[in-house]
C-alpha cells in the first residue's frame, strides 16, 4: 500500500492507500464471479490464496529469485487444489508476474466490492487512547450518515496519533489526527517565514 499526500494547508484529507493494481485485478475478478454468479467460491478462494501468499514462511519463497517459477507454481497448485480454477489461474498470474504480495490486497478489495453491492462499508478509526463504547457508536453512526449504508467498524489504537482520528473507509483515509494538524501547521508558519 502506499500513502498519498493530502493537502497540509487543510488538517484533514483523503488518500488512496490500496495498490491500484490489486483494485483492478479485485475488480476484475469480482465481474467474472459476478457474472458466474459464484461470489462466494471466488471469496473462499481468494481468502485461500491470500493466506498463502501472506503466509511469513512463505513469502521469502515466492519472492526470491533462486527458487524457479516452476516451484512456485506447484506450491500454489497444491495450496489453492479445490478452489474455483479462475481463483488459480489468478494465483499463477501472480506468480508469473512476480506480484504475490498483492494477494492479501486482492482478496481484501473483492470483499469489499461484495459489500460494497449489499450496501456494506469497512472502515477503521484509529485514536490515540481507546474509543469508549459511546464514542465508538457515534464514530459508526457518523460514518453511516457518511457512506449511506451500514459500516463494519473497527477500532485501533496509535498513540502516534497524539489526539483526534483517522478513519479509514475503503480506498480513503480521513486524517484528522492532532499529528496530522501539528505537521501542516509547522509547515504554514514556515512558509510564512520565507
Amino acid at each position: 500500500m502506499f500513502p498519498v499526500p493530502c493537502s497540509p494547508a487543510v488538517g484533514w484529507g483523503v488518500i488512496v492507500i490500496r495498490d491500484v493494481a490489486a483494485k483492478r485485478y479485485a475488480e476484475a475478478a469480482y465481474l467474472l464471479a459476478r457474472e458466474r454468479g459464484n461470489e462466494e467460491a471466488w471469496s473462499a478462494g481468494l481468502a485461500a490464496m491470500s493466506a498463502l501468499f501472506g503466509d511469513d514462511r512463505a513469502q521469502p519463497l515466492f519472492e526470491s529469485t533462486l527458487v524457479p517459477p516452476s516451484q512456485k507454481l506447484a506450491l500454489v497448485e497444491r495450496a489453492l487444489a479445490g478452489v474455483d480454477p479462475l481463483v488459480l489461474n489468478l494465483a499463477r498470474l501472480l506468480v508469473r508476474r512476480r506480484r504475490t504480495s498483492l494477494g492479501p490486497q486482492v482478496a481484501e478489495a473483492f470483499q469489499e466490492l461484495i459489500d460494497r453491492a449489499k450496501g456494506i462499508s469497512h472502515a477503521t478509526v484509529t485514536s490515540a487512547v481507546p474509543l469508549s463504547p459511546d464514542d465508538k457508536r457515534a464514530a459508526e453512526q457518523k460514518l453511516r450518515e457518511i457512506t449511506g449504508g451500514d459500516v463494519i467498524l473497527d477500532t485501533e489504537v496509535d498513540e502516534g496519533i497524539l489526539g483526534g482520528l483517522v478513519v479509514r473507509i475503503g480506498d480513503r483515509l480521513i486524517d484528522g489526527s492532532t499529528r496530522s494538524r501539528l505537521i501542516a501547521l509547522k509547515q504554514r508558519l514556515e512558509g510564512a517565514r520565507a
